[in-house]
């Protein structure tokens, strides 16, 4: 798999990797590929904290894995730039589709203005935009999960084993996708035990979207939340929810983890034991499925939806200690059930 490091702020660097991207494939001036190998080449362009976050983007970077090996696809990664913002994105998107790379697949929605700017004027790529449906496009799949119902069950087991009625929620950066796992979790722990107080913390606003990437954070937050009397807690903040678990697990506490299942997660096993459970996304089966809708010639487009009913998101069970609390897995199956049957509605905001 060839990896692109991060592209930098100056132009001349940017105009570099371009034209060594773009060596590889189509030297078309309209920006529309046309080399034999299109769709046997696939890239991802990762998120605030790249590749070796142990949760979002190593998701996605799973599903190119799983592409290469099963689809026989060259893979390309691109990480993000360390600029406010992360200001490269339109370059980073071009320099992918001009080195023939079908689909391009920017993960996280972030990343939707640049795949708009971009995806017109390479009519015949594939774009991806993982959690966003505000940009759309012929040639553009939205790529979105239903957090809020994952988040409702992990709701669920928390009210059922905290032993303080305090849990806590930490969100990396109050955005309207990170609220959706707030609503559900808290409407989770309130339908279960309305007398469990939850501590709700955000870690940065917006336009400052180091929450996502800043393990420290999470450390600091997790310990607020933990000196309050928490003895659950749920990140939904990528590299900086590793922080929490960090906190969490050292004063032996439950922590919950996000996106995947931390627990099994190498750079998290020295904490592991107090990951009591994990609110998956299956980033990396859809990112899998588009890469192979484009291989097989009828590439996905509009709004793609993963949800309960498709186990595009859930409630991960590696901990055998999750496993053996029987009220608790019953707790959560009913409540999975009343919400792929529609009994429960869960709510998208707080």
């Amino acid at each position: 798999m060839r990896r692109i490091t991060r592209i930098a702020t100056a132009g001349i660097a940017s105009a570099a990797l371009a034209l060594s991207v773009t060596a590889c494939g189509s030297d078309s001036s309209s920006g529309s590929s046309s080399s034999d190998d299109n769709g046997g080449k696939a890239a991802i362009a990762y998120d605030i904290g790249g590749r070796g976050d142990q949760s979002f983007n190593d998701a996605a970077y799973a599903g190119l894995v799983k592409a290469e090996k099963e689809l026989d696809v060259k893979g390309t990664e691109a990480e993000p730039s360390e600029g406010e913002g992360d200001p490269d994105k339109v370059q980073r998107l071009t320099s992918l589709a001009r080195a023939d790379n079908n689909p391009v697949i920017g993960v996280g929605f972030a990343y939707a203005p640049a795949v708009a700017e971009v995806a017109p004027k390479f009519k015949d790529t594939t774009f991806g935009i993982v959690d966003d449906t505000s940009k759309t496009g012929p040639n553009i799949a939205n790529l979105v999960f239903n957090e809020e119902q994952g988040s409702y069950l992990a709701g669920v087991a928390a009210a059922k084993v905290t032993k303080s009625n305090t849990v806590g929620f930490i969100g990396g950066v109050e955005t309207p996708l990170i609220k959706k796992f707030e609503a559900g979790f808290v409407q989770g722990v309130k339908d279960t035990n309305k007398n469990v107080n939850v501590k709700v913390q955000y870690l940065t606003q917006p336009p400052d979207f180091g929450g996502f990437s800043k393990p420290d954070l999470g450390k600091a937050a997790a310990q607020g939340q933990l000196d309050a009397g928490a003895d659950v807690i749920y990140a939904a903040a990528g590299l900086a929810g590793a922080g929490a678990i960090e906190a969490t697990a050292k004063a032996g506490k439950w922590a919950i983890g996000v996106d995947s299942d931390q627990y099994n997660q190498k750079g998290l096993a020295a904490y592991k034991e107090r990951i009591l459970t994990s609110v998956t996304k299956n980033v990396s089966g859809a990112v899998f499925n588009l890469i192979k809708s484009v291989q097989d010639g009828k590439p996905q487009q509009g709004e793609i939806r993963y949800g309960l009913e498709d186990d595009g998101v859930a409630l991960a069970k590696s901990n055998p200690a999750f496993t053996s609390m029987t009220d608790v897995i019953t707790a959560v199956d009913k409540a999975k059930a009343d919400i792929i049957a529609g009994t429960i509605q869960v709510k998208t905001a707080p």
